[in-house]
């Protein structure tokens, strides 16, 4: 049987980066998923490197299933998480990218919060925390869900597109710092769009057509979450937990030319 969970985990030329995602999740306190990486690297093969080979067979051995799959050429963003998303069959997916660190209540937290919503997803967004000496409460506003999640619809240049401020440098780490929250007991906010862990009703998902849209797209694109993310929100509703979590290796970025924004470009 499918475990309840899929991580769906993107790579490009990070081994080392992706075993510091990867070996995050050895101690998350909810273990019903298994994961599932899909390779770019054009010479090499991110299993083949010691480090990353090591956490996986931790993972093995705790039962928790690791597949490592290639996905070449490279088209896109896109192209890459439709093709991870194809190999899932889990009811959740959780889209992880492969420079992050997550604390041990983040799955738990998150699985929890989108069974209680009903909603289409639910992320945690990425802290930088070279940025905790950078306080910016010009970029703090938070709109909490005090009831259930609703869809609403979310577009560019609109007043709710200001929420994604709350996301820069550190602003979630500090704003849960003011308020005294704990990982324990994460409350739902209204949110732009989440970067790095978003989790998934995965046929909400398929149903407003996943990231299938790869294929009206240039591959130098960036967006492609946050497309796919307003797509689920306008018919299911998402929201993200705070505190997070989760944090940013902040390595370079593996995407330098993104000549095009995805919710720009389809609109």
């Amino acid at each position: 049987m499918a475990p309840l969970l899929d991580i769906l985990i993107p790579t490009y030329n990070r081994p080392a980066a992706l075993a510091v995602t990867i070996s995050c999740l050895i101690g998350q306190t909810m273990r019903d998923f298994r994961v599932i990486i899909a390779d770019q690297t054009e010479n090499a093969h991110a299993q083949e490197v010691g480090e990353v080979q090591a956490v996986a067979n931790v993972l093995g051995a705790l039962g928790i299933p690791v597949t490592f799959l290639k996905n070449l050429p490279r088209l896109g963003m896109a192209h890459q998480r439709q093709y991870l998303l194809d190999q899932s069959s889990a009811r959740y997916a959780l889209f992880l990218d492969d420079d992050v660190i997550l604390e041990s209540r983040v799955i738990e937290n998150m699985t929890h919060e989108i069974q209680k919503q009903e909603c289409g997803f639910v992320g945690c967004a990425l802290i930088g925390l070279t940025h905790i000496g950078d306080i910016r409460p010009h970029e703090q506003q938070i709109e909490f869900w005090h009831d259930r999640v609703q869809p609403e619809v979310v577009r560019p240049g609109e007043p709710a597109w200001e929420r994604h401020k709350i996301h820069n440098a550190a602003n979630l780490y500090h704003v849960a710092q003011q308020l005294g929250l704990s990982l324990d007991h994460p409350l739902p906010y209204k949110v732009a769009w989440v970067g790095g862990c978003v989790l998934y009703d995965t046929g909400k998902l398929l149903q407003v057509g996943g990231f299938s849209f790869w294929k009206d797209l240039p591959s130098n694109h960036a967006g492609e979450d946050v497309l796919a993310q307003l797509r689920v929100m306008e018919q299911y509703g998402g929201c993200g937990l705070i505190p997070s979590g989760a944090y940013h290796q902040q390595i370079p970025t593996t995407i330098p030319k993104r000549l095009v924004d995805a919710p720009r470009y389809l609109k």
